[in-house]
């Protein structure tokens, strides 16, 4: 018998990777069943974009409005009045005392490289500072910005040029705040003058990296090396954005605001639109015509960001993030004593992340890490693993999730970790 695997397999470039192989039939905030009528405790949220839930009923109204109203016509061509207003409301609550303006796009992807296009093209210079282990996604800037190899950059010939790598300031792999500031001086002595850097980029929390986040202070010593040179500073929030860590933007723990912010994932609720917010004079720069696409700011991805923006204020999903966040931690740090391989239990808000070693070794244990994994799988939770060593777990269930279903898949956590403990593969079903 032919199974959808083995229809994925002749059908599917083997290039896009799966963690599961559930194949959904439905799902409801923050559950889904199978095609089997398995259910799922969901603890990935399509890697942080339903934050507000699968299919919240105001998301869902707000796009079947537009549906009975228009799907298409490329604000390009024939404008809407929704692009403008979401464009309005981001540019007041996009952390900056500064007048800002936006534009949208569909993917991350596509935010951060007219993020690079427009700090390029306001500054006139072309070089661009990232970080060891950000992700800024799959298109050739963004792989170039990357600073993790495999598997986005292996095999796909040059990268993009001018692209600059600094290390990122991880104290739990041995590199401090200072280290990193040191190595953009030495970068700058050596390297690279500062009068041809366009931007630094970074990420508030890296997500693919490993959920670490940037060390208090930090943020504040790039906007004044920026500053003080002319160059921009971006903040690639598509994974950090909408109230996942707490707040509506990361930026907000740090006390200090980017000149150009790229945002996605949480923004559409489960409907792809990204967007750039920055500075009215940056975003200006560009010509008419410069900047836009076919099915930017698509008419349901913008329907379903209004409706999201408005979830995440009347549900209080910040402060939700902040009270979840703090009761995984909890279970995970009383876990512990039972557990030598936890080696780091981290994560502001709802972005968390637990990272597994080797026991009473400081060597990353990528095989326990898969194991936890897969025990949780076998019983019916969704994790995903992230992290440069591949021994990183990281958390990112809808806010909204009730909170019996959390208490289960806490319970269902524990029993996992013991059970890739004890090397066990025993476990019920979904």
């Amino acid at each position: 018998m032919t199974t959808m695997t083995d229809r994925k397999d002749a059908a599917i470039s083997r290039g896009v990777g799966m963690t599961t192989q559930i194949y959904a039939e439905r799902a409801e905030n923050a559950e889904i069943w199978d095609r089997d009528g398995n259910r799922y405790i969901d603890f990935a949220a399509g890697i942080a974009v339903v934050n507000t839930g699968h299919r919240h009923p105001k998301v869902v109204e707000a796009v079947k409005a537009q549906l009975d109203r228009f799907t298409h016509t490329c604000h390009q061509v024939v404008p809407y009045e929704n692009y403008v207003s979401l464009a309005e409301r981001l540019n007041a609550l996009v952390p900056g005392d500064f007048d800002k303006k936006t534009i949208f796009a569909t993917t991350g992807a596509e935010a951060v490289e007219n993020a690079i296009k427009i700090a390029r093209h306001y500054t006139g210079r072309p070089g661009i500072v990232s970080f060891a282990g950000g992700f800024h996604g799959r298109t050739f800037m963004g792989m170039a910005l990357t600073g993790k190899v495999q598997p986005y950059k292996a095999g796909f010939g040059p990268m993009m040029p001018d692209v600059w790598h600094l290390p990122f300031p991880n104290p739990l792999h041995g590199v401090s705040k200072e280290d990193a500031l040191k190595s953009l001086q030495q970068l700058f002595k050596a390297d690279l003058e500062p009068a041809r850097v366009a931007a630094i980029i970074v990420e508030p929390v890296q997500g693919e990296g490993g959920f670490y986040e940037v060390p208090p202070g930090f943020m504040a010593e790039l906007r004044a090396l920026c500053d003080h040179h002319g160059m921009l500073l971006i903040a690639d929030e598509v994974q950090t954005g909408f109230a996942r860590t707490g707040k509506l933007f990361a930026m907000e723990h740090h006390g200090v605001a980017a000149d150009l912010t790229a945002m996605a994932k949480g923004l559409g609720g489960g409907l792809p639109i990204s967007a750039v917010t920055g500075r009215a004079e940056v975003m200006d720069s560009p010509n008419p015509g410069g900047l836009g696409g076919t099915y930017a700011g698509n008419p349901l991805g913008v329907a379903a960001a209004h409706a999201v923006l408005d979830v995440i204020e009347e549900e209080g999903l910040c402060d939700r993030a902040t009270r979840l966040g703090q009761r995984l931690k909890q279970r995970l740090a009383a876990a512990r004593d039972q557990i030598p391989q936890i080696a780091d239990i981290r994560g502001p808000g709802f972005m968390n992340a637990v990272e597994f070693n080797l026991p009473g070794s400081d060597s990353p244990s990528p095989d326990f890490t898969n194991k936890v994994r897969e025990e949780a799988l076998k019983r019916g939770l969704i994790l995903l693993t992230c992290g440069v060593y591949g021994n990183v777990v990281r958390f990112l269930a809808p806010l909204t999730i009730p909170d019996a279903v959390f208490e289960e898949a806490l319970d269902i956590l524990d029993d996992s970790l013991l059970a890739a403990r004890n090397g066990s593969h025993s476990g019920s079903g979904a």
